[in-house]
């Protein structure tokens, strides 16, 4: 079924929601998972420009060790990946991680931010249905 499955994280609430579900899909399935995160950066244009990370590498860290945590309780093989990405453009780099790998599935979570906010930044998750060419789940 999915013998592949590709969870998105990030340090939200949903995040750790679609982390559950991945486990749970990923036990049924007999599935191998890989946490992927993507590491924002705002680039700033003009004099003393230059790109600007928004998470420390420790958080990132203490994100995946907490993550992986879950997969290896449940006796499920997991591997991580961290990839990078102008603010805005995590979506891109989600679905060619999914290409890159193989998966058969992805998973995320939906923050469900507010309308302005998605009309200027755009949804991550809907970007990725539109992108995708597998199944997604996406958790609330």
């Amino acid at each position: 079924m999915f013998d592949k499955v590709l969870v998105a994280v990030d340090k939200s609430e949903q995040s750790d929601r679609a982390v559950a579900a991945a486990r749970d899909l990923a036990r049924m399935s007999a599935g191998a998972v890989r946490l992927l995160h993507v590491r924002e950066a705002q680039v700033a244009m003009g004099k003393g420009g230059g790109v600007f990370e928004l998470e420390a590498p420790q958080d990132i860290e203490n994100l995946l060790e907490k993550e992986v945590a879950v997969f290896e309780e449940a006796g499920i093989p997991v591997t991580t990946e961290l990839r990078h990405a102008v603010i805005g453009r995590a979506a891109v780099e989600i679905v060619a991680a999914a290409d890159e790998w193989g998966a058969s599935l992805i998973v995320m979570g939906c923050r469900g931010r507010s309308e302005l906010t998605s009309i200027v930044l755009g949804s991550t998750s809907y970007k990725v249905l539109h992108l995708a060419n597998v199944p997604i789940l996406v958790v609330r």
